[in-house]
Parts: C-alpha cells; sequence; structure tokens
C-alpha cells in the first residue's frame, strides 16, 4: 500500500501565510467582501489598512463591525496613493473588473481578484498587456479563486498532485444542495447565469485537477425546470462537460434547487490507480481516499467560507514574500476563464461543442 495513504503523508490544506501579512486595501467592500473578505482577514490576522466602496453607505459600518479596518478611503485614488497599501483586493462587480486591475498596476500594487477575472472576451484578450506591465514592475496579480482552498478541495487537489490517484481519468460534481435566491438578484440578469458565473468554482477546480493536460471541449447546456417562477429569467438546471487532450473528461451537474435534508456538493475524481470521493458546502465538507483495496477517510479542516478566502490571499503573500508566481495567478486563472466563456457560447449554441479560445488555453474557437 502507498505510503501516500497513510496519515503521516497526509497534506496540509489549510492556508498559509508568510510573516508579514500588512498592507491590504479592498476595492469595492460589498456582500461578499464584508461576508467573506473581512471575516477570513480578521480570523487570519490579515492587516487591512483600509476599505472603498462606490456608494459611501456600504461601508458606513465597516469599521464598526471590524475594528481591525484601518480606515475608510473617501474615493479609490486616495486607496491607490497610501503608500501603507501593498495589495488591492478587488471584489467589485465582473464588468470592467480589470480595468481597476490596470488601475492598480499603475500605482504599483499587488493585485488580488475576485472571480471570475471577467466576463467578456474582449477584456480578456487586453489581459497580456497588463500582465506585461506587472512582469515589468515587479507584481504579483492572484484571482481570488477562492474554490482552489475549500478544505476537502484543497486537500484532493493536494493527494492528486502528489500521485495518490495515479493519472486523472475523470473528474464528477454534483450539485445536491438548493440554489442561493436567484430571483430578483443581480445574478438572475446575468445571461446563462449557472454556466458563466455561478459554475465558475467548479469549472476551475476540475480544469485545475484535469492538468498537466487543457481543455479542448466544452458542451453546456441549461434549461428550465419544473416548478420554477415564472419571474425567474435564467434556467436552474445546468449541466458542463469538458474532455482534455489527454483523453481525461469530466461533468458538472445542477439538476435544479434540489430539496434535501441532506445538502451537498459531492465530487469524484478517477485516476488510474484509485479513487478520491468527497463533499464540500454545507456542513458535508468530507474527503476519502480509495486505492488497493482500503478506503482512509480524512476530515478537512475548515470551511470553505471563509477559510478559502484566507487560502488565495495567503497564496499571494507567500508569493510576494518568495519572488514567485502564485498559484493562482491571474495568468493562470485566465485559461479557466476561457473554458466558462466557451461553456456560455455552448449554452447559447444549444449545448454545441466549443473550443476554448485563443490566448491561455492554446486552442481556437470552433
Amino acid at each position: 500500500m502507498s505510503d501516500l495513504v497513510s496519515a503521516a503523508a497526509v497534506p496540509d490544506p489549510r492556508p498559509g501565510f508568510p510573516s508579514d501579512r500588512g498592507g491590504v486595501a479592498i476595492l469595492g467592500c460589498g456582500t461578499v467582501a464584508q461576508s467573506a473578505h473581512l471575516p477570513a482577514y480578521e480570523q487570519y490576522g490579515v492587516g487591512v489598512v483600509g476599505v472603498w466602496s462606490r456608494t459611501r453607505s456600504t461601508t458606513e459600518q465597516v469599521r464598526e463591525r471590524f475594528p481591525f479596518v484601518g480606515r475608510v478611503y473617501d474615493d479609490v485614488e486616495d486607496l491607490l496613493a497610501d503608500p501603507a497599501v501593498r495589495i488591492v483586493d478587488i471584489a467589485t462587480p465582473p464588468a470592467g473588473r480589470l480595468a481597476w486591475v490596470n488601475r492598480a498596476v499603475d500605482a504599483g500594487r499587488h493585485v488580488l481578484a475576485q472571480k471570475p477575472l471577467t466576463v467578456d472576451a474582449a477584456e480578456l484578450a487586453a489581459l497580456p498587456a497588463i500582465l506585461e506591465r506587472a512582469t515589468a514592475h515587479g507584481l504579483r496579480l492572484a484571482a481570488n479563486q477562492n474554490g482552489r482552498w475549500a478544505p476537502a478541495w484543497r486537500l484532493a487537489t493536494l493527494l492528486a498532485s502528489e500521485g495518490a490517484i495515479g493519472d486523472v481519468v475523470g473528474v464528477t460534481h454534483l450539485h445536491d444542495k438548493p440554489l442561493p435566491p436567484l430571483v430578483g438578484s443581480p445574478y438572475d440578469d446575468v445571461e446563462h447565469m449557472l454556466v458563466t458565473d455561478y459554475l465558475m468554482h467548479w469549472i476551475d477546480i476540475t480544469r485545475c485537477w484535469l492538468e498537466p493536460g487543457s481543455v479542448t471541449r466544452v458542451c453546456a447546456f441549461d434549461s428550465r425546470v419544473p416548478g420554477q417562477p415564472e419571474g425567474s429569467r435564467n434556467p436552474w438546471s445546468a449541466t458542463v462537460s469538458m474532455v482534455a487532450d489527454t483523453g481525461a473528461t469530466a461533468t458538472l451537474r445542477i439538476a435544479g434547487d434540489v430539496q434535501t435534508s441532506q445538502p451537498s456538493c459531492p465530487f469524484w475524481i478517477h485516476g488510474t490507480k484509485g479513487t478520491l470521493r468527497g463533499s464540500v458546502l454545507a456542513g458535508a465538507d468530507r474527503l476519502s481516499l480509495d486505492r488497493d483495496g482500503r478506503t482512509v477517510d480524512y476530515v478537512p479542516p475548515g470551511q470553505w467560507f471563509v477559510d478559502g478566502f484566507a487560502g488565495t490571499m495567503g497564496e499571494l503573500m507567500t508569493a510576494v514574500a518568495e519572488d514567485r508566481e502564485p498559484e493562482n495567478s491571474v495568468a493562470h486563472a485566465a485559461g479557466s476563464v476561457e473554458i466558462m466563456l466557451a461553456a456560455g457560447e455552448s449554452a447559447r449554441r444549444g449545448g454545441e461543442p466549443v473550443r476554448p479560445a485563443t490566448l491561455w488555453s492554446g486552442g481556437a474557437a470552433e
């Protein structure tokens, strides 16, 4: 039996940080920042110099709720000009997000940008120039793909990368839980929202597990389901399938607003030597490794919210301290955006196969 299965060999999935955890400013301090970013930073001792939001009322009670926050900036120019700011944490809506990244690079700041980097292929095409300027100035740009540090997913990533299941053959995800409230929310205005926004974390982590293979074909289909309110604009069911150049495949499935007393988001990673089975969210975090005729169960420490958000910032800070590219670099995350854009195009075409295009995946649109 492989040593990879032994308890002594279990990798640590918890967020890691360097000694210097200060100098963070949050640009766009709305719901996500206040419900996830700030609680994560408070828990892990991240120094937040200040915050800014386009609407002043959004930040009125931030310092009362989070006393460790240094200040509320009057405008974004003050934030970018503050010499105490090392890292700009961009948590604005997707539209125009890369423009904020560009401004932070102009100001000489490292960046952590919320996911998805963009929902616009034209914006993505402008990214190489931003990265070139960042590199020239020694700046590190990371994407807040916080699902990569969801404890069960993170542990699965580490075990798979160490060869615990051999070469990955296939990945499967099932969304076995209710959907978040969508009717009347901004998300309901996003075309094919499940495919082009909600499933981005699942697309990204699946793409990571399929590496070193590259996704060469994406099929996506979404549909309205029985019982879906007439006022809801977006389909509540979606399926995304991927094929990699290694021959490995993946399927992501949302059946609808699932009614269950035991909600979970189970996943399977099948390999040539074993299988990883687990779940994330809804208090159902778990992971097991099935190999060599035995099954080993793990208890992943923490929860996606908020440990996942600490993980992305910790990786960026560690990369800055070690003068290397972060694991969640913007350049790497852009490849996942291409797959998401391909999925959106496939859904618009009624499920036709689409090849992720151009800059990062190395392919061309079909």
